[in-house]
């Protein structure tokens, strides 16, 4: 069979076609074991045009466009990228908008009054509006021809101490983590960009680490965390290559600056997608190295067969949490690691009272102590941990509901906080002699109702003013006795 020259063009034709047309609808060639591979270059670009994303200009903020056009304006590249791009893609309104650019730091920061250049291992700028932060990163670029450690420094485990090597758009998508945070919005003509295929696991609900997945670990643990919050958070499926490594390496988040992860487990817990996260925590192990104390309560099946309880107890607050942030009301980060570190603080309050001390310095101690510890994992401000303790401290006084502190415990501050937490510990299973549920009644009565409760704890068995013990009454002074003291 012969081809003649003409059919030769007409294929090879065609073939242009179809490799262009693949290309401009988001159809890159290259597959995920080069992205794993590192192997990202101008050819791996897809640019894909506005009638084939999701993305419209109108659920963008006006002040990332403001930032972004005048970057562009000045002569740099400049792009929206990471989380906002992708959240837009899933029909999700962003939080935060992140722009990255081809202008340093400090040519950033001269651009703009409004902002302020912050970080050492990772030279940011912040663009403000108001109450409206937009932050604005130069493009990064791999470790390999850094000089200096002022731009690039790694531990001794291959954690990244300082991060200011920069480089192209294409050396910036390598250095993000996952495929799906590595597509960059062109404001000039409305397209996207992707190096990675992220729109491809975007389509298919995967979460895919950029590059080997145990090198990234290793440069930043907290990447292991970010996977599970966004696999909670979008509903994604963990990658196999990605998720892998996960089981042997979370002993690695020790390493991370204690007030880092205080961070990171407000963003894993308060969300609003807490319960699953916890979940996927503890399926991944890496709840141990955030929380070991609360680990081991709730593995220790020994602990008065209160295994369960403790779980409960935890996945009641969180449920709450999530609930509040659904509804937009406000979240403390206290009411969730009073939740959190409960029963290791009740089990060294009963070690404490085992030991001889009475309950409320045994449960004084044990507070300080567990919080103590906790600190050397996930810091707590000193603001937040004061409210643990007293949120605590007023479980007991609740509990006992003694008649003459009623009207003083209403009126406490903390309050509120206490109180909610006794109803999670009712409702998580403890048996609190129906205290819970005394207390919701006497905040729903009118004056009358109240005073008629607390006569009724009065009746049960708190003495009466009647019953009191009559005083003896004292001699006279000429009566008593010589060499005894008044």
């Amino acid at each position: 069979m012969y081809i003649t020259a003409a059919a030769v063009m007409v294929l090879g034709g065609t073939l242009i076609f179809w490799l262009m047309r693949n290309r401009k609808q988001g159809k890159p060639t290259h597959s995920h074991s080069d992205i794993a591979g590192g192997a990202v270059t101008e050819a791996s670009k897809t640019i894909i045009p506005r009638d084939h994303h999701p993305i419209s200009r109108k659920h963008i903020s006006d002040n990332a466009l403001k930032v972004v056009n005048r970057l562009n304006s000045q002569g740099h590249e400049a792009y929206l990228v990471g989380g906002c791009v992708r959240d837009l893609y899933l029909d999700l309104r962003p939080k935060d908008f992140d722009v990255a650019t081809s202008a340093s730091p400090e040519e950033v920061r001269g651009l703009f009054r409004n902002s302020r250049l912050i970080g050492r291992r990772f030279k940011l700028v912040h663009v403000l509006f108001g109450r409206e932060m937009i932050e604005v990163a130069t493009f990064r670029a791999n470790h390999e021809n850094h000089h200096g450690q002022e731009k690039s420094h790694h531990s001794d485990s291959g954690r990244i101490l300082r991060d200011n090597v920069y480089g192209t758009m294409e050396d910036d998508a390598m250095r993000r983590d996952f495929t799906v945070n590595a597509l960059y919005y062109d404001s000039r003509d409305f397209t996207v960009v992707d190096f990675c295929r992220g729109e491809d696991d975007i389509r298919t609900g995967t979460l895919r680490l950029i590059g080997d997945p145990v090198t990234r670990y290793h440069e930043d643990p907290v990447r292991m965390i970010r996977a599970i919050r966004f696999a909670a958070k979008l509903d994604f499926t963990i990658a196999p290559e990605t998720e892998q490594p996960i089981f042997e390496l979370g002993h690695l988040l020790r390493d991370i600056p204690s007030a880092r992860l205080f961070d990171e487990v407000l963003k894993l817990l308060q969300s609003g997608n807490g319960v699953r996260t916890f979940e996927l925590l503890r399926q991944y192990q890496l709840f141990a190295p955030l929380f070991p104390a609360t680990e081991h309560c709730l593995n220790d099946q020994a602990l008065n067969n209160q295994g369960d309880d403790v779980q409960s107890l935890i996945i009641e607050s969180l449920k709450s949490t999530d609930r509040r942030i659904r509804q937009n009301r406000p979240v403390t980060p206290a009411f969730l690691f009073a939740a959190l570190l409960w029963a290791p603080m009740k089990a060294l309050s009963r070690d404490l009272m085992e030991q001889g001390l009475p309950p409320v310095p045994a449960l004084q101690q044990s507070a300080m102590t567990v919080i103590g510890n906790q600190c050397n994992h996930t810091a707590i401000p000193k603001r937040f941990s004061m409210m643990v303790r007293d949120i605590w401290d007023l479980q007991g006084r609740l509990e006992r509901r003694q008649p003459k502190q009623i009207d003083i415990l209403l009126e406490h501050p903390k309050f509120r906080a206490a109180y909610d937490f006794l109803v999670l510990r009712e409702q998580a299973g403890e048996d609190l002699s129906g205290a819970g549920k005394w207390w919701t009644e006497i905040q729903e009565v009118d004056e009358h109702g109240r005073v008629s409760m607390i006569r009724g704890l009065t009746a049960k068995g708190a003495p009466k003013s009647g019953n009191k013990r009559r005083r003896r009454r004292r001699k006279p002074r000429s009566e008593q006795q010589p060499g005894v003291s008044e």
